[in-house]
């Protein structure tokens, strides 16, 4: 393992270019994302934010370009070193298992665990706090198939904190929460960042997004059409240009950060 300085991104993403069926749907993307920060990728639907979080993991291999997480290619490691790097919540969070709720989280722990060993005090421990963190304890011994999409979701952002890992990757994960949860998860998420831990984050809602990233990549047609601070990235007219439509943006009265109204 190359044992980063501190100049070197937590991510690092370099001309990357993904194609499917001969359509583009990344074109030439670069972008660098420093340890300690919250970034979220915003964007219309099909803008490239899944394929390009899939990139960085490593689960996609790009046609062109390179990523390194730490200084490090994940794709080039085994399976249980990349997971000791990089935690990932998907988007999709169904399961055809009918474990439960514990035992999705515990898998967290299993790039920590000697491959003939069991998981030690410390790892249970670590569940039951990574459980008691995303606020689905009460739901510990019930089947992942009988908890409703929400739960699933928090399951899931469960099993990634009990992988400790420092690097936190997340496909939009309010996308099917309530709005108290929505807040609580992006909470967990900024307190994550406070500990010293690396969030990049695909999220739908652009005022939240505002509201609690350190940074954010606006892509659209799979390039990234504006980035750094929300407040420069959320414009008027970026905003209109990347979704095809009239916005204003002003600040909320309530928290001081962007709010973005679409207009007819």
């Amino acid at each position: 393992m190359t044992d980063p300085d501190n100049t070197t991104p937590a991510i690092a993403v370099d001309d990357v270019t993904v194609a499917f069926g001969g359509v583009s749907v990344l074109d030439g993307v670069s972008t660098t994302v420093q340890s300690g920060t919250f970034v979220g990728l915003v964007g219309p639907n099909g803008a490239g934010k899944t394929t390009l979080i899939r990139s960085i993991t490593g689960a996609l291999t790009p046609d062109a370009g390179a990523v390194e997480v730490a200084g490090e290619c994940l794709a080039d490691l085994p399976s249980r070193a990349a997971s000791r790097r990089v935690a990932t919540v998907p988007q999709s969070t169904a399961s055809t298992f009918a474990f439960d709720v514990r035992r999705i989280v515990a898998m967290g722990r299993t790039p920590h665990v000697d491959r003939l060993g069991s998981p030690t005090p410390a790892d249970h421990r670590t569940v039951e706090a990574a459980m008691d963190r995303a606020a689905v304890a009460d739901l510990a011994d019930r089947p992942v198939t009988e908890v409703s999409g929400g739960e699933r979701q928090r399951v899931f952002l469960a099993r990634a904190l009990a992988q400790d890992a420092p690097v936190l990757l997340l496909d939009e994960p309010t996308s099917d929460l309530d709005v108290n949860h929505q807040v609580q998860t992006l909470e967990i998420l900024s307190s994550l960042v406070d500990e010293g831990r690396t969030v990049v984050a695909a999220i739908h809602d652009l005022d939240l997004a505002a509201r609690y990233c350190d940074e954010l990549r606006l892509l659209a047609d799979g390039r990234i059409r504006a980035s750094g601070p929300p407040a420069s990235v959320l414009t008027d007219d970026t905003v209109a240009a990347a979704f095809d439509t009239r916005a204003t943006v002003v600040d909320h009265p309530v928290t001081g950060t962007a709010s973005v109204t679409a207009v007819a």
